[in-house]
């Protein structure tokens, strides 16, 4: 029994040997002689398959990758009659004549019009020869840009899709417009254009010192060349509605509900005083806001204030609203209460940013000894904004070892508070500044590891914990005269944000 198993398992091996020399050799005889048909009968069988199975079907992979095509131009002539046709009963009496008209009797249709009806109708759509200011002959196409600090006139009018020599010369010849289409204020340009490329018209809109008013260049072209208008005209203000979830951080929260970084800002600005935006916040927070948005001739030009705004942290509703006195453009943010909420000091010289060493003993980064930090780190990137917490004036601004580009800024009644570490300056001595105000930008500047903003906060010559700042704010009272015209505006503003409760453009879980 055992020698007969032996030989079975002797002959198996042989014929698998066998089967696999020869499988071998049909292997190499197809991949050699009849490779193309077994394509053809492979890309048969995926055809079958893919229409039996009603889809479609591409060999995307054997195509060239159409990121890396060069764009292609495609142009097509206008019937410019058919089109002008087509305006006429568009914006005429618009008739089918095939429904109007009873072909079959030859008489008409239950309209009530009668065939010199039709023909007169068809004589008053009757399109004129099209001049050369019709739209439909003179392409006009509309570009809007804002400027960028390396703009030349050059890149400016490429930039708006515009290749004209006679309008680039007049503007590099003309002081006015030259003038109005660099400086130092960010502009809005819009242009309008024809199917050439040629300037038909361009506006230049750029702010002005009074705030509610904005400086408009328009620039036209003209049978004999370019005419020049300047004006000085009020923005128009348009109101918007953002509300949000947090998840992460306020910055991040107001970013995807497309919320303006400077009315972000506010809000933390508005509640700092209540709210620890750097360690307080928690996942689920909301916030709901109205706020302002000025216009330049219909496009949004910058920003104004936040009228109403509601912030729900840990569960807790904290509310404001803007109330400014009677013919006043100055004015101040409350509680639905009368409090005000504004205090003698910002709880953070930053906008947002995030604590990386507070006010405690730690291990001096560079030094490696055990030391008390006096202040408070703030981690943020080079060039972010840096804020006074309080008006005053600068003491001293300049540069000292460890520090590097540090400000000393004196308060009333005695505190000194300052900014270190500083990428710039923008401050001088003896200079007064106000609450808000940017006074540098934030660097790495001295015995830094990295850019940050240090931060101090001096009262009789001892360091104060800084963090402690605005929990310690006494706020500034509202004029007992002003109360009932600001509970009739609050009990407005109450409703408005009431109605914001479920809108949420942001959700983040």
């Amino acid at each position: 029994m055992l020698k007969l198993l032996f030989r079975v398992l002797v002959l198996g091996l042989e014929a698998g040997h066998w089967l696999d020399v020869h499988a071998k050799r049909a292997a190499h005889a197809i991949w050699t002689r009849h490779w193309n048909k077994v394509k053809a009968a492979i890309y048969l069988f995926l055809a079958l398959v893919i229409v039996g199975s009603g889809a479609s079907f591409a060999l995307v992979s054997l195509g060239p990758d159409a990121a890396r095509l060069p764009p292609v131009l495609m142009t097509q002539d206008l019937d410019l009659l058919a089109q002008s046709k087509r305006h006429a009963l568009e914006v005429g009496k618009v008739i089918d004549l095939e429904s109007a008209t009873d072909t079959s009797s030859g008489s008409s249709a239950s309209s009530g019009l009668s065939s010199n009806s039709f023909e007169d109708l068809s004589a008053q759509n009757k399109p004129e020869t099209p001049s050369s200011s019709s739209p439909l002959v003179q392409d006009r196409f509309y570009t809007t840009e804002w400027s960028r600090g390396n703009d030349t006139a050059q890149n400016t009018l490429q930039r708006l899709g515009i290749h004209d020599p006679q309008a680039l010369a007049f503007i590099l010849s003309t002081p006015s417009t030259k003038q109005a289409l660099f400086g130092k204020h960010q502009r809005l340009l819009s242009a309008v254009r024809d199917q050439t490329h040629r300037l038909q018209e361009l506006s230049v809109r750029w702010g002005d010192e009074d705030p509610n008013y904005f400086n408009r260049l328009t620039l036209k072209r003209n049978a004999s060349g370019f005419e020049v208008q300047h004006a000085n005209v009020r923005f128009q203000t348009q109101l918007q509605v953002a509300g949000g979830r947090i998840k992460t951080s306020l910055f991040q929260a107001t970013d995807q509900a497309r919320v303006p970084d400077a009315i972000a800002t506010q809000l933390a600005e508005i509640f700092s005083g209540d709210i620890d935006f750097h360690r307080a916040l928690r996942q689920g927070d909301r916030f709901s806001l109205i706020y302002e948005v000025m216009l330049a001739d219909g496009e949004v030009f910058k920003v104004g204030k936040i009228l109403n705004a509601e912030f729900i942290n840990r569960g807790k509703s904290y509310q404001a609203v803007w109330f400014s006195e009677p013919h006043q453009p100055k004015g101040d943010y409350y509680a639905m209460d009368g409090t005000n909420l504004r205090r003698t000091f910002l709880a953070s010289p930053l906008a947002f940013s995030r604590v990386t060493s507070g006010f405690s003993m730690r291990m001096h980064p560079i030094l490696q000894i055990w030391k008390a930090h006096l202040g408070v780190d703030y981690a943020a990137p080079t060039g972010a904004a840096v804020r006074t917490v309080g008006q005053g004036f600068v003491e001293s601004a300049g540069y000292q070892q460890g520090f590097g580009n540090v400000v000393f800024i004196k308060h009333p009644q005695g505190p000194l508070t300052v900014y270190a570490h500083l990428s710039r300056i923008d401050v001088k001595k003896g200079q007064a500044v106000s609450q808000g105000e940017v006074i540098g930008a934030v660097g790495a500047t001295g015995w830094a590891t990295g850019p940050h903003l240090h931060f101090e906060f001096r009262l009789n010559g001892q360091h104060q914990d800084p963090m402690l700042l605005a929990k310690q704010n006494t706020p500034i009272p509202l004029a007992s005269e002003l109360k009932p015209q600001f509970l009739k505006q609050a009990q407005v503003a109450k409703t408005a944000l009431s109605g914001l409760t479920s809108l949420e453009t942001v959700d983040l879980d």
